[in-house]
């Protein structure tokens, strides 16, 4: 068991770690934080720390650094989350509020995130799995192409062309086709229109023209495309840079960087991280080790969207950051992404 001044202790290596990168000694504790006792009871402090756990000695440094575990309790332990100034804050609503669609206020959002915590922002773009199809329409342009429109009723508009070969595309059959398809999906969301197409591509032989079921099947290929194009999860992300920082990341760089590339893995993370209960959670080395990032420490939380639907957004860094800024950031930046978002 850790006492009061034992923790006390815990923090004051953390922040000085954080912010030195250099292990942290007694004397040092004892001149730069008032305590009101020796070095002699710092160093009995934290020794109880070490056999804790919580602090270790890096090679044959008289000083120590914090463990997992120590961050962990660190973090757990934050009696106060230090505020942003309010410079910071108007910053974060200016910067987000000269968005213009969707696409530029997540990119605003994980630069922000980025600039003002050092580490890699990463923003989930809102899941349109619920959205519906409004439209969707069939146009010929000339005897061999398709154009196929389908719009979302989150205003998502995709286009794309069929190419029919040797075909002889005429309005009539366009405009049949456009009612058959039309009359299946529109009105549902694109998890369900998702099915009904791939249902409608496997009877094509039930309903389709005899001769004609491979020109039908190029088309539902792309209008099948379009929609699994909008169901599926994106992220944004920016500040990857910051990995490379002098004194900053110290851990697999490769798995990081792979992690990124993925995608999925974040959006895994963040999404378990963000369904814990807490408006910010954070996940610390180790406990990052089924997602090959032990050597990494992940802060997220969720912005609302649609009403109650939820996304998350988060930074990714080294173990040692500055958690309670960080935190403060993250918190503020998804605050200010859900009132945008509501407003617009």
């Amino acid at each position: 068991m850790v006492s009061g001044r034992g923790l006390a202790v815990l923090h004051a290596i953390v922040g000085d770690y954080v912010a030195s990168n250099e292990p942290v000694g007694s004397k040092t504790i004892v001149d730069r934080h008032q305590f009101g006792v020796s070095a002699a009871t710092i160093r009995n402090d934290m020794a109880q720390l070490e056999e804790e756990d919580l602090i270790v000695a890096p090679h044959t440094s008289s000083g120590r650094v914090p463990t997992d575990k120590g961050y962990r309790l660190y973090v757990d332990t934050l009696a106060r989350i230090r505020p942003l100034t309010g410079a910071q804050r108007s910053a974060i609503e200016r910067f987000l509020g000269e968005s213009n669609d969707l696409d530029e206020a997540l990119a605003r959002t994980v630069r922000v995130l980025s600039q003002l915590t050092n580490q890699v922002a990463v923003v989930q773009y809102p899941s349109l799995k619920r959205t519906q199809v409004r439209h969707i329409d069939l146009v010929a342009l000339g005897e061999d192409r398709v154009l196929c429109v389908l719009i979302l009723g989150s205003g998502v508009v995709e286009q794309q062309f069929a190419s029919l070969p040797a075909a002889r595309v005429t309005e009539a059959w366009v405009n049949g086709l456009r009612e058959r398809i039309a009359g299946e999906l529109l009105g549902h969301d694109l998890e369900t229109a998702v099915v009904l197409a791939t249902e409608l591509a496997e009877s094509i032989e039930t309903w389709a023209q005899p001769g004609e079921t491979e020109l039908v099947r190029r088309v539902l290929d792309i209008l099948l495309g379009q929609l699994q194009a909008n169901r599926s999860e994106r992220i944004a992300i920016a500040g990857a840079a910051n990995l490379s920082r002098p004194g900053g990341f110290s851990g697999d760089l490769h798995a990081v960087l792979e992690a990124i590339e993925e995608q999925v893995t974040l959006l895994r993370l963040l999404g378990e991280l963000a369904s814990d209960g807490r408006d910010v959670a954070a996940s610390i080395g180790r406990e990052n080790q089924r997602y090959g990032l032990e050597g990494a420490s992940i802060i997220a939380s969720s912005y609302e969207h649609d009403g109650d639907s939820q996304s998350h957004l988060g930074v990714l860094g080294p173990l040692r950051m500055d958690y309670a800024g960080n935190i403060a950031t993250v918190r503020a930046v998804a605050s200010y992404l859900s009132k945008l978002l509501s407003d617009g």
